[in-house]
């Protein structure tokens, strides 16, 4: 029923105009508009290259969306992801969709099974979690290093999906990479890219963490 009905990966609400916004594995970037009704397909590929699973997330303050394509080259059933994991399959983007223009950029090529995206509090930098090469990537939008990338920080374990706080800070759900003996919690790390808390419980495999309150 997937290749009827698709399948959602991620949800994310435009806070200035509402609307919903649903990437989906199988028919790329939907939007349901404020008053509710039936999805609408707004972007289904860039340049040329179809999008395959998508996260997403908005930058609030210029309206634009942008979405990241966890992967552009195997099939969307689930041995795409094992097959990725195993070869090292590094053909993730990092993409931004304008409403305005309904346009597609490319911002960042060549990503390793590219897993979460957070944006910085000041809106200067994205980052993208890498889970096969266990590594958080930082993608510059503004200052001089802007349209430029950089390692924000190496992991010990396979990171999945990355949250910031209030503070600025960023939560990465890392795992073990199904190496049982690799014993590995979340941890929250500063502007910097440095570790400064490790969850204090085992909580097993861990998708998200989100930072609830004043921290």
């Amino acid at each position: 029923m997937e290749q009827v009905c698709g399948r959602p990966l991620g949800l994310k609400f435009n806070e200035v105009t509402c609307d919903l916004y649903i990437a989906n594995a199988y028919f790329g970037l939907l939007v349901v508009r404020h008053n509710g009704g039936v999805a609408k397909q707004v972007a289904i590929s860039a340049e040329g290259s179809h999008f395959h699973s998508l996260m997403l997330w908005t930058l609030i303050k210029t309206q634009e969306l942008s979405i990241l394509p966890i992967l552009s080259l195997y099939s969307k059933d689930g041995m795409a992801y094992a097959i990725a994991m195993q070869t090292g399959d590094k053909t993730g983007r990092l993409l931004k969709y304008d409403p305005r223009t309904k346009e597609v950029t490319v911002l960042l090529r060549g990503l390793s099974f590219s897993n979460g995206v957070a944006l910085s509090k000041d809106k200067d930098f994205v980052l993208v979690t890498e889970t096969t090469t266990a590594k958080v990537t930082r993608y510059w939008l503004q200052g001089q290093k802007s349209q430029l990338s950089d390692t924000f920080t190496q992991l010990v374990g396979c990171p999945d999906n990355i949250q910031r706080n209030i503070h600025g800070e960023f939560w990465v759900a890392q795992n073990n990479c199904g190496r049982p003996e690799l014993k590995v919690r979340p941890i929250r790390l500063n502007k910097e890219g440095k570790m400064v808390e490790e969850l204090s419980e085992n909580v097993g495999l861990v998708s998200e963490v989100q930072e609830k309150g004043n921290g």
